[in-house]
């Protein structure tokens, strides 16, 4: 039978022990290794066999480290600890609970002990130990068992901090890597203390390079900005009040050219006394919106003064027709006519063009697919535009076995007869010639003329919509919407068109651009 003290040795090594939960309390902040340790030393001072830590979950209790218990006894009791009658056990109810199922389960021959673990003012779990003799303890044990219990009380609790600290980190640090705009983070002195990848990305530099730096220091403008800075407003008493972010948009200088233009919005984080702790900086490249801001001007602008033009020769001629003080002979009325009707031409398709780019913008352009001859549709494009221009020469080349394709012919008669067009206005005279070469699965045909060619600084945006470049504004007419609608219409048909360099050297191969359709 053992002693009314059933530790003989506890008071020799109780100092140890709690001297090295003390030290497990600032040292160890990993809870499961934290767990398995303190599990370990309760067993030893409990003079036990076995023994389990539960720690209670929002969900109900869940068995956190055990040892040397049987796997079948374990895993009967994980699911009967998560059952909804259990969570609301306190550590009393708990303790009765297991004595009994460890009685029921050995017949008799084990007996049980828990300690509660209770830090601040919360039960946080129980330590239960397995022994095969009755609770046998003086006073004294009793408190020196439970101050040890409260030690690993808040030790579990630390760990337990520490570990939703770490996956709190964690979130964060996925939030601002994943978000799409660049994220700085001030402290209150706007020393850079953190720096997402996007921002990397934005402005060129790795966030080693970044972080630790003055915000002024990374954030300068190549010209003065729409909206105060932030060191402004900062002279002015910014902030004032919890929410007083600010917005600023400008140029954004990089270590590499071009400037960036962004939009920055600062947001303070303030502490409960109110003073400035961080400033949370988010970074939007605004590129797209400046150019859908320009790319509105522009359409304001062409389409203005290309609408003006025969808006007002329509106008001239009719009310010069319309005079009565004078008297027009035939040939005087019919060019006169011709005039009104070739500008009121050009005025239905600027319309139809423009309405075309519209219908691309809401979902793109839809196709009325048949059997399309090519050489056959080439033809007939430089037929009616042979007559329009004698200093040219309009010539088609086709291979004999040049396929029948399925297209919708009327677009791509839009396409070829844009090609021609944009060749007759830059070409001031000479050879014009569609052609067509048959490859495995698809077939390509080339407009090329004898003109002066296309800049190459032109040729990665001569599809877009509205462009056109310096040469093209001061001798054509136009608005910058025609290779875009070819463009347009050969992806819709699966193909792709492109444009050959002017090769230095060559002043008079002119200018080739090509599509291809599949077979």
């Amino acid at each position: 039978m053992l002693p009314s003290n059933i530790l003989p040795d506890f008071r020799v090594r109780q100092r140890d022990y709690l001297l090295e939960i003390s030290r497990m309390l600032t040292q160890e902040l990993d809870l499961e290794k934290l767990l398995a340790r303190i599990l370990l030393v309760s067993i030893e001072m409990l003079a036990g066999q076995a023994g389990l830590i539960a720690l209670k979950r929002p969900d109900g209790w869940r068995v956190s480290a055990a040892h040397n218990i049987a796997p079948a006894f374990l895993s009967y009791l994980s699911p009967l600890l998560a059952e909804e009658v259990v969570r609301e056990l306190d550590v009393r109810e708990l303790n009765r609970m297991l004595k009994e199922l460890t009685y029921t389960a050995s017949t008799g021959l084990l007996n049980g002990t828990g300690l509660p673990l209770a830090a601040h003012g919360q039960v946080i779990g129980v330590i239960f130990i397995f022994r095969n003799y009755a609770d046998l303890f003086t006073p004294n044990d009793r408190v020196l068992l439970q101050s040890f219990a409260d030690q690993a009380a808040i030790a579990v609790f630390n760990a337990q901090l520490y570990g939703q600290v770490s996956y709190e980190k964690k979130r964060l640090d996925a939030l601002l890597d994943s978000a799409a705009d660049g994220i700085l983070i001030l402290d209150s002195a706007f020393h850079i203390e953190r720096c997402n990848e996007a921002f990397e990305t934005l402005f060129g530099q790795t966030r080693h390079q970044i972080t630790d730096k003055l915000h002024n220091e990374i954030v300068q403008w190549k010209k003065e900005p729409q909206g105060r800075t932030l060191e402004e407003s900062v002279a002015e008493g910014w902030p004032l009040t919890p929410n007083a972010t600010l917005y600023v948009e400008g140029d954004l200088e990089r270590p590499l050219p071009p400037p960036l233009p962004v939009g920055i919005t600062y947001a303070p984080l303030l502490s409960e006394e109110g003073k400035l702790r961080n400033v949370i900086v988010s970074v939007r490249d605004i590129t797209r919106f400046r150019t859908a801001d320009e790319l509105k001007a522009t359409f304001i602008s062409i389409v203005s003064h290309e609408l003006r033009t025969p808006v007002a020769l329509i106008k001239g001629y009719a009310s010069t027709l319309r005079r009565d003080d004078a008297k027009w002979d035939k040939l005087t009325i019919s060019d006169s006519l011709a005039v009104i009707e070739e500008e009121a031409d050009r005025l239905s398709k600027m319309i139809d063009d423009l309405l075309d780019a519209s219908r691309l913008q809401a979902g793109g352009l839809s196709l009325n697919q048949a059997d399309v001859a090519i050489p056959s549709l080439a033809l007939r494009v430089t037929e009616r535009f042979a007559p329009q221009s004698p200093k040219h020469r309009l010539v088609t080349d086709f291979p004999s076995n040049f396929p029948v394709i399925l297209g919708d012919e009327n677009r791509l008669e839009q396409v070829i007869s844009n090609l021609v067009s944009n060749a007759l206005k830059y070409a001031s005279e000479g050879e014009i010639k569609i052609s067509g070469m048959v490859h495995t699965e698809q077939v390509v045909i080339c407009v090329s003329d004898q003109g002066p060619g296309i800049e190459a600084k032109d040729i990665p945006h001569i599809f877009d919509r509205f462009y056109r470049s310096t040469n093209a504004v001061k001798q054509t007419k136009g608005a910058g919407l025609g290779l875009y609608l070819a463009r347009a219409i050969v992806e819709a048909h699966g193909g792709r068109i492109w444009t050959d360099p002017k090769p230095e050297g060559e002043p008079g191969r002119g200018a080739r651009i090509c599509f291809s359709l599949p077979r």
